[in-house]
């Protein structure tokens, strides 16, 4: 458990790193510092660390009730990887747009889409197969392949939605709906899909009678 805690937290403050040049893009701190009496960098700050402290309280109670439901905890592991896949999935792709400095044609929005979305993928491989599935074994050409399988599979979902949501809206390069709801409808429309996949058929045979089992402090 202890090692669970630090690798969660370690997600945790990735995550809060990851989402600054969100925070950036829809001017979002801006906002908040107007109504609330504290810096834009103070906020940062805040921010960092309550994704820092967030993280392995939420894990500690998915421990909890998976006492009783042992996929719970297991859920909850790769829940923690796929918000720190979904950060360097926005993060990346944040930063993309602000480097573009233009709003970006469907074309162009793709590309930059799928860039970040394979960045997501290749940490999604090690984070899912070393610790929310626990796998033993050194990486294979069968399992990869699989697991490249699901993720274009997934791929296909995350761009292809994410791009479709993204012409409905024809908005600047700032708003909301070009760098919240567009790539997070992408995200979220994989999401499921990929644990369903990874877990049934990608780690199936390497997860064993112990994999997901929640830990007793």
């Amino acid at each position: 458990m202890k090692k669970d805690i630090l690798l969660v937290s370690v997600i945790g403050a990735a995550v809060g790193l990851l989402i600054q040049p969100v925070l950036t893009n829809i001017q979002a701190l801006a906002y908040i510092a107007a109504y609330l009496p504290m810096s834009q960098f103070a906020w940062r700050i805040a921010i960092f660390f309550g994704f820092l402290i967030l993280a392995p309280v939420a894990l500690l109670i998915a421990n909890f009730i998976g006492r009783r439901i042992a996929v719970i905890y297991q859920f909850a592991k790769f829940a923690a990887v796929g918000t720190l896949n979904s950060f360097i999935d926005l993060g990346i792709f944040n930063l993309e747009t602000m480097l573009y400095g233009a709003t970006p044609s469907p074309g162009v929005f793709f590309v930059l889409k799928s860039i970040s979305f394979l960045s997501a993928t290749t940490n999604s491989y090690f984070w899912n197969k070393f610790w929310t599935f626990e796998a033993k074994s050194r990486p294979e050409a069968t399992e990869a392949a699989k697991f490249y399988i699901i993720a274009i599979i997934g791929y296909g979902l995350n761009a292809g939605v994410a791009t479709f949501v993204y012409s409905l809206g024809g908005a600047d390069p700032s708003s909301l709906w070009t760098n919240i709801v567009s790539p997070f409808a992408g995200i979220f429309s994989a999401f499921l899909w990929n644990f369903l996949g990874y877990k049934f058929v990608v780690f199936a045979k390497k997860e064993g009678g112990e994999t997901g089992r929640p830990v007793t402090l």
